[in-house]
Order: structure tokens, then sequence, then C-alpha cells
């Protein structure tokens, strides 16, 4: 085996050899663009995208929100009291919530 490999950098043909051999080494490891920088590139993509895929879903979750609220006056004031606080200037406004963080209703 090891006359084969010896053979084939030694013989007539070693200088397409030895550059190729030197190339690939070039190449998947000591350049700017090797391997590991590949695969990093590659995980980070895949997070971009399936951070992409929750953020389209979150919009299209609230344009559906936003089409109910718009449509009716007494759950836009639900709304904008439950969301943003808002209240009247004589009025305080409490609301109860449950272990995850969402308001209760009745």
């Amino acid at each position: 085996m090891l006359d084969r490999v010896r053979s084939l950098f030694l013989g007539p043909n070693r200088f397409y050899y030895v550059s190729t051999s030197v190339l690939l080494v070039w190449m998947f490891v000591l350049d700017t663009n090797d391997l590991s920088v590949q695969y990093r590139l590659y995980t980070e993509l895949a997070d971009l995208k399936a951070e992409h895929e929750y953020y389209r879903h979150k919009l299209k979750e609230l344009k559906q929100e936003r089409a109910a609220v718009m449509g009716n006056p007494a759950l836009l004031e639900k709304y904008a009291r439950e969301k943003y606080f808002m209240k009247r200037p004589s009025e305080d406004v409490f609301v109860i919530v449950d272990q995850e963080n969402q308001p209760i209703e009745k």
C-alpha cells in the first residue's frame, strides 16, 4: 500500500497528484470558507428559516385578530384595555391572568 502511494507521488504524474492534494487541503482546511465555516453558515441558515416561518405564522395570527377586532367596537375596546392597558380617566383596569400569562375570560 505504501509503495502504491509512494509511486503515485513520485511517478511521472506527480505534479498533478501533488497539486490536486495541495488544492484540496487548501479548499477544505486553510481557506476562509472551509468546511467548518460552511457548516456554521448552513446551521445559521436553517435557524433563520425556522425563525422566518415562526414570524410568518405570527403575522397570520395577527392579521386574523386584527380583522376580528376592527369589525366590532366592543371587541376593539376590550382589546385596547387588555393589551395596551388603556382606560378611561376615572377608572382602574385590572387584568387577571393564568399561569401562562394569558388573560382569564369568562
